[in-house]
């Protein structure tokens, strides 16, 4: 498997080993642009791989804080609670950067930027750059892709 991120287009695309395409997904990457700096909240480019996969067995919308559930299911009253809080829900694929220099290690290392792709309220828009730099998705469709991958699988995101 390997996972191919556009953000021009805003899309995710999942392909097995042989090349084919499996699915594609609506995704929404930073609104700050692509960028590897810390603090820049910016969506990091380059080849990664899935570090670590997080909250298998969570029910969709589960929310998480500090890479562990809460307890808590995201509605809707909820958002209503915690006004710009940026929500990370029902799964975390957690990326590490590959390339030295680039986006592994000193100030630009994607895993310690907390660079997930993870899911997010329904009611946030797809297909447009608005997150502080992870890659969001709507979370039915993050189950599945997480369902289907690996920590290890080859993630590249393109600019």
């Amino acid at each position: 498997m390997k996972i191919t991120i556009h953000i021009p287009t805003q899309q995710l695309e999942l392909f097995d080993d042989a090349g084919r395409l499996l699915r594609r997904y609506a995704v929404s990457t930073a609104a700050q642009g692509a960028g590897e700096e810390s603090g820049s909240f910016c969506t990091p480019r380059g080849r990664h791989v899935i570090r670590a996969k997080i909250g298998a067995g969570q029910p969709e919308n589960a929310v998480f804080a500090g890479r562990r559930p809460t307890g808590e299911i995201y509605t809707p009253e909820l958002g209503a609670q915690f006004p710009g809080r940026d929500w990370i829900l029902s799964r975390i694929l957690w990326l590490s950067g590959c390339e030295p220099g680039f986006n592994r290690l000193g100030k630009s290392d994607t895993m310690r930027r907390y660079i997930y792709i993870h899911g997010t309220p329904d009611s946030v828009p797809m297909g447009i750059p608005d997150s502080h730099g992870c890659v969001r998705m709507r979370n039915a469709d993050l189950v599945e892709l997480f369902d289907r991958v690996t920590a290890g699988t080859a993630v590249e995101i393109i600019a």
